[in-house]
């Protein structure tokens, strides 16, 4: 006999049952299917086939995807070269997908691994035998699609007939034999956060209010350490409580809602107000950079690394852009950074004039094709601004600048001595009003916008707002200067502003009641 003949075939045993039941046996399936694969081995005892004690089992595990603990320890024992056959009871046991046997075919492939099914005999090195297997592994998966179809099928009608199916458990119920019933405490907390919404009509206020009586979504015993609940309320909770229709007592499926069995906790008058409420104060928060003007969407975070969204507001027809930290969306306003809001202007004309300082001369195109070339990161305190740059081929590594910032500008700028009170501080809607129409007409002169319509349609306002914006850019030197440093004359107001007619300087101080020869 030759050495390689008596070398011994080390068989690794891999087990799986779908579900939990019978588990609890002396002898369950996993023994039995292990039993018929060692009985099997033994049978290839001459050919020096041995059985490894490692245990491959996976209890309760479906066979739709590789996501099992004993197989993926399996796969990296083969890795490993501790094994050179795998043995099962029947191929179904290993996968009920041909997708997932094709890549495990292919790992096995790779190691010079033999796979057996000993109550299912083929030999995988002839095109019979891959035949065989092809079509016993599309009966397996014809097989789990069809077991699939018959659950979604009783879940469907059990929720028209307004059972509970499983899932989730919300705040307010508990478990009783298979059926939502009310747990008298979470329903009481449940009632409150639907009252307190309705008073203070705001998710921040309510967040903060929940906070302050220390009421906590509610606790689970999982598994996963993540998800067992009792932490801090934030939005998304939030907005699933009030919107869910299972507290009138009803059950949802596939976009639909059925009577329920289960007993209601908010009365039907109190959840329509509050659906109303919700439509209310429903904004939308999200949109692409080009449809927004959010030029710095996605670079833009806190000085305690929060994300930096865009939004917006509008008031008397103007739209009014900020960005506004993710802490803050969420409901978190003590994990926000320094400076949880910025005027969207205000920072964009800052991050645009420092490029234009430290970033290469000869670059071309849009302000947002140079913030997407030149910007990697830019962190935004209450008193500082770090703008990192990209790396170049002239710099070799990525380079950050830091400088003073204010989110309302302070400068060294010259007063006008007439009809200025100097005790006043800045009008941030003024300084607002100023910024937009020195971007919107920087967008003009360079190209971003080829007219006053297309710059219209970027930034979802009316032509004749623009126009109007338009006008801060013209203003006299000294009058901007004025409401920069907060000196701006008695009266002047942003709506006032926009209706200058003159683009005369001389004319303009007088119409704002601040003369100052040229």
């Amino acid at each position: 006999m030759s050495a390689e003949s008596s070398k011994p075939v080390r068989c690794a045993i891999y087990t799986r049952k779908s579900t939990e039941h019978g588990l609890e046996l002396e002898f369950n399936s996993l023994d039995a299917q292990r039993e018929a694969c060692e009985a099997y081995i033994k049978s290839q005892a001459s050919q020096g086939w041995k059985v490894l004690p490692n245990r491959y089992d996976d209890p309760a595990f479906s066979g739709g995807n590789l996501a099992r603990p004993a197989l993926q320890q399996l796969l990296t024992d083969i890795d490993a070269g501790k094994v050179d056959v795998v043995v099962v009871y029947k191929i179904d046991r290993l996968t009920r997908s041909l997708a997932d046997f094709a890549k495990l075919v292919e790992a096995f492939d790779a190691k010079s691994i033999s796979f057996v099914a000993v109550t299912q005999q083929f030999n995988t090195t002839t095109s019979m035998g891959r035949l065989t297997l092809n079509v016993l592994l599309s009966f397996a998966q014809f097989e789990r699609e069809l077991s699939s179809e018959r659950v979604r099928d009783k879940i469907s009608a059990s929720r028209r007939k307004g059972k509970w199916t499983g899932g989730t458990v919300p705040l307010g119920y508990r478990i009783k034999d298979k059926k939502l019933v009310v747990d008298p405490e979470e329903a009481e907390t449940v009632r409150y956060i639907f009252k307190r919404y309705l008073d203070l009509k705001s998710f921040g206020r309510l967040v903060e209010d929940l906070d302050n009586k220390r009421i906590f979504t509610k606790r689970r015993e999982t598994k996963v350490v993540k998800s067992q609940g009792g932490i801090p309320f934030t939005y998304g909770p939030l907005a699933y409580i009030l919107k869910s229709r299972i507290y009138v007592g009803e059950i949802g499926h596939s976009g639909k809602w059925f009577d329920g069995e289960h007993e209601a906790i908010i009365d039907p008058a109190i959840f329509d107000q509050v659906q109303v409420q919700l439509a209310t104060n429903g904004v939308e928060r999200k949109f692409r950079r080009s449809e927004s003007g959010a030029l710095l969407m996605g670079k833009l975070y806190d000085d305690r690394g929060n994300r930096m969204s865009p939004s917006y507001s509008v008031k008397n027809g103007v739209r009014y852009r900020f960005y506004v930290s993710a802490a803050l969306l969420r409901g978190r306003k003590s994990e926000a950074g320094s400076l949880a809001r910025v005027s969207a202007t205000l920072i964009e004309t800052a991050v645009l004039d420092t490029i234009r300082q430290n970033a290469p001369a000869d670059f071309e195109g849009t302000n947002s094709d140079v913030i997407d070339h030149t910007i990697e990161r830019i962190r935004i305190g209450r008193e500082r601004l770090a703008i990192t740059f990209k790396e170049t081929a002239s710099t070799e590594c990525a380079t950050t600048v830091e400088l003073p910032w204010s989110a309302i500008p302070s400068r060294n700028l010259t007063s006008i001595e007439e009809g200025y009170n100097s005790d006043r501080q800045p009008d941030q809607k003024l300084i607002e009003t100023l910024a937009r129409g020195y971007l919107w007409a920087g967008s003009l002169s360079d190209g971003t916008c080829t007219s006053i319509e297309q710059l219209a349609k970027s930034v979802r306002l009316h032509p004749n707002i623009i126009r109007q914006g338009l006008r801060a850019a013209f203003l006299a030197p000294d009058i901007t200067e004025a409401i920069l440093s907060g000196e701006q004359p008695g009266g002047l107001t942003s709506t006032r502003l926009l209706q200058i007619g003159e683009l005369s300087w001389k004319k303009q101080r007088e119409a704002f009641g601040a003369i100052r020869p040229d």
